[in-house]
């Protein structure tokens, strides 16, 4: 026997400890306490209720905070009721392989305490018996295979360690003799020694105090792994919700939410880039809100137009339009144009009221998100939704065409930045 319980301490030893980023799995189990053989007993024996002689090993593993596996080792002897019962000496073995379950965890121990935990288990296992006193047949002990089941109360310590209580039942299968070892189990009993095994059952208890020592590198060890709550409340609910709206939130009214928005204060009306900076497309130092030839650079006494000549005005503004300085921009997955680029149709519809042998194509694009079917659509709702802003101004339709072109493929597809410039509609002077 001791060198069975110096094998199984080295291989206990030996395994390596498992840690998961959540809870521990591994724990180390050892009790020692009592005993009983409740029977066969040859007639006239008596086993005491609580029999001192009882020891157990075991190593256990969690599948999860609920259910595991562990393995048992049980050792001890079974004697006699002192002055009441012939004196007899019956040792065992008994290893199991039993299947647990956290009831503590099933039965939300954590309701009521974080102290107390509660495991059950059941199992088959195998063994041996030997009574020292029997006076019949062979001397061979009895191989037995078995049923065990059992509950273990915990009581946590720390992190590391727990108190034990554990009670099992076990039921010996092909068991030969009593657990006394003077009289042969099956009715009948044949000569000795041929004594055949039979499928005769023997059935007794267990209860122990003891240790689990858990292993691993978490903070605590499925035992006691409480799995957070997946389903937020309602209070953090509108938590997020206002926080999102927060987020959301447009002070100065350009149409960029405050958290994006680089420029806080821009005047009611100017043209803004994605960032909600104030655009001055010529360069000219008068903002485009305020420049009545945004695309010509000129001073701001004249309102940012040249001083001298305009004849070359339908050349700058061709030049700017067909090189993609005036758009319409949308939101993703939108065809209706954002407000702060809305302007840039207004621009556009001046211009031809301005010069009636002008003609212009409208031209909608999309990101590369979505199929190349979806974006073609999608474009086109975008052009058409320009070209109905223009013939709402009065341009006749015939000077007016427009097309959808689906994915802008000139853009950093990688850049959120890229993808928001692809998502707009361009025009081209004819």
């Amino acid at each position: 026997m001791k060198k069975t319980l110096l094998a199984l301490a080295f291989f206990s030893l030996g395994i390596t400890t498992y840690a998961q980023s959540d809870f521990n799995k591994w724990s180390l189990e050892a009790g020692y306490g009592f005993n009983k053989s409740m029977g066969p007993l040859t007639q006239g024996y008596y086993s005491p209720t609580l029999n001192l002689g009882h020891g157990e090993l075991g190593l256990r593993y969690m599948l999860n905070s609920k259910y595991g596996v562990k393995g048992k080792f049980g050792f001890g002897s079974f004697s006699e009721v002192k002055d009441k019962s012939p004196e007899f000496n019956s040792n065992y073995i008994n290893v199991s392989f039993e299947g647990v379950v956290n009831l503590a965890r099933v039965l939300n121990f954590e309701s009521f305490s974080n102290k107390l935990g509660l495991l059950g288990y059941f199992g088959p296992g195998f063994g041996y018996l030997k009574q020292d006193t029997r006076p019949i047949g062979d001397f061979d002990p009895d191989y037995v295979y078995s049923i065990n089941t059992g509950v273990s109360l915990l009581y946590k310590l720390s992190d590391r360690i727990s108190l034990t209580g554990n009670t099992s039942l076990i039921v010996n299968g092909r068991q030969r003799y009593t657990f006394d070892g003077n009289d042969f189990i099956s009715p009948g009993r044949p000569d000795a020694p041929e004594i055949p095994y039979v499928h005769a059952t023997g059935t007794w208890w267990s209860g122990t105090i003891g240790l689990n020592v858990y292993l691993g590198k978490a903070d605590e060890h499925a035992d006691w792994f409480i799995e957070e709550d997946k389903y937020v409340t309602k209070d953090e609910l509108a938590m997020q919700i206002n926080g999102i709206k927060d987020m959301l939130k447009d002070s100065d009214g350009d149409g960029i939410p405050d958290y994006l928005d680089k420029e806080a204060n821009t005047p009611v009306g100017a043209r803004v880039n994605t960032s909600g900076q104030t655009l001055d497309s010529d360069g000219d130092g008068t903002p485009d809100h305020l420049d009545e030839c945004p695309f010509v650079p000129g001073p701001a006494s004249s309102k940012g137009c040249p001083i001298k000549e305009t004849v070359q005005q339908v050349d700058y503004f061709k030049e700017a339009i067909n090189e993609g300085y005036v758009n319409v921009y949308y939101a993703f997955d939108s065809s209706k144009p954002l407000a702060y680029s809305a302007s840039a149709a207004d621009y556009v519809a001046n211009f031809l009221k301005k010069n009636p042998g002008v003609s212009v194509e409208i031209k909608g694009y999309a990101d590369e998100l979505g199929s190349e079917d979806y974006n073609i659509q999608l474009s086109e709702k975008r052009a058409k939704a320009v070209y109905d802003l223009l013939i709402a101004t009065g341009i006749d339709a015939s000077r007016l065409s427009f097309k959808g072109y689906g994915e802008d493929t000139s853009v950093d597809k990688s850049s959120a930045d890229a993808r928001q410039m692809a998502r707009r509609v361009s025009f081209e002077v004819k």
